[in-house]
């Protein structure tokens, strides 16, 4: 396309991006400085950089989300996935999951469970059951968003839950666009969840439930660079809606508690509804953005890397998820002596009845001999 590079990596964390149009008088463009600097925290490894430290999180018994964000064709699924000579985010954070599991020392009966959906056009499909069709969301009695009808599999070591990885990637919906030959024309969710309790058995027993959550997004498409017609540019409108409504949520949520916007509207999008907990909620959360470095892509880089930017000022709140058993058994404790009285209210009625029988049945008799004694 004859472009030129307008990304420059300054440093392990600068980022300066150049505009490529020096057109001042071009009146029907924005204003915008010559050069834009970013500064984010940067490692040669991705994924020592951004997901490696949550893993110890998790399995302590707190939520982590890691999404990969930025326009089509900039990398994200290869940054998630990865090669099979060079794996991604998925596979080496599955790796170590199970093995920082394996070499816990404490005392713990642990359990893993997986689930792994796309969101096409606004539906929700789960890719490890497909025929089960389209999934609804529901709100449950707490405000948490849960996903009915979802299948989760249970697994005990990595080499299943790779398997289960490879089928659902499978399923997943990708097309080819000019853009991106590989274009992922839907968001895909790996949700895996690390269930703990203690092997002995005790009246204050603790469960611990740590999610992760792994999010590869659609990429923002214009219609004028991806040549969609059809189909095609129906699930790309879809997808810039989805992902409009997400840039919406991080614009908001930036700007809380200061003199912006308070409001955080989550509902405007199947994706932001479930994303709500890593935006602004109870979890760990990182965004990797990708970025064209080519003069042709100067407005979506600009774009994702202004969200990105804000991004950084959105402060979570987090807390372990502990479960106390006790509660539960004490519950039950409760109904068990409820029963038992009814149980004995019940037995005393019962032998009351049984005595007035044996009087009635005493009564009789006396009668029946009273008149033999008349004969």
């Amino acid at each position: 396309e004859g472009a030129t590079t307008v990304a420059h990596k300054i440093d392990s964390q600068m980022v300066v991006l150049m505009d490529p149009c020096e057109d001042s008088d071009n009146v029907l463009r924005p204003a915008l400085p010559q050069k834009i600097m970013y500064i984010f925290v940067g490692h040669e490894d991705v994924y020592v950089a951004t997901t490696k430290n949550l893993i110890d999180g998790v399995i302590a018994g707190y939520n982590a989300t890691v999404f990969a964000y930025g326009p089509t064709g900039a990398g994200k699924t290869y940054t998630m996935l990865g090669l099979d000579s060079e794996p991604g985010i998925y596979i080496r954070t599955l790796n170590d999951l199970f093995r920082a599991i394996e070499d816990s020392t404490e005392d713990l009966d642990c359990s893993v469970y997986m689930s792994y959906i796309e969101i096409y056009n606004e539906m929700i499909r789960d890719l490890l059951n497909p025929s089960s069709g389209y999934l609804e969301l529901r709100e449950d009695a707490k405000g948490e968003i849960r996903i009915a009808g979802i299948t989760e599999f249970s697994t005990c070591n990595a080499k299943e839950i790779m398997a289960l990885l490879t089928k659902g990637n499978k399923q997943r919906t990708q097309e080819s666009t000019a853009a991106n030959k590989t274009s992922s024309r839907s968001h895909a969710i790996l949700q895996v969840t690390v269930k703990q309790k203690s092997l002995v058995k005790d009246i204050n027993e603790e469960v611990r439930v740590g999610k992760l959550f792994m999010v590869d997004l659609a990429g923002t498409e214009r219609a004028s660079q991806t040549q969609n017609r059809g189909k095609r540019m129906k699930e790309g409108a879809h997808i810039n809606r989805s992902l409009l409504a997400l840039a919406n949520c991080i614009n908001a949520l930036s700007e809380k508690g200061g003199k912006g916007a308070q409001f955080v509207n989550y509902r405007d999008s199947k994706l932001t509804r479930l994303l709500k907990d890593a935006l602004g909620g109870n979890s760990r959360t990182v965004m990797i953005t990708h970025i064209s470095p080519a003069s042709t892509n100067f407005e979506e880089s600009r774009n994702t890397l202004v969200y990105a930017d804000k991004a950084k000022n959105i402060r979570n709140k987090v807390k372990r998820n502990l479960m106390n058993v006790s509660y539960h058994l004490a519950q039950y404790t409760r109904i068990i002596a409820d029963l038992r009285s009814e149980i004995d209210r019940l037995r005393a009625k019962i032998d009351q009845q049984s005595q007035e029988q044996q009087k009635g049945e005493k009564a009789d008799i006396r009668e029946i001999q009273g008149v033999l004694n008349l004969f």
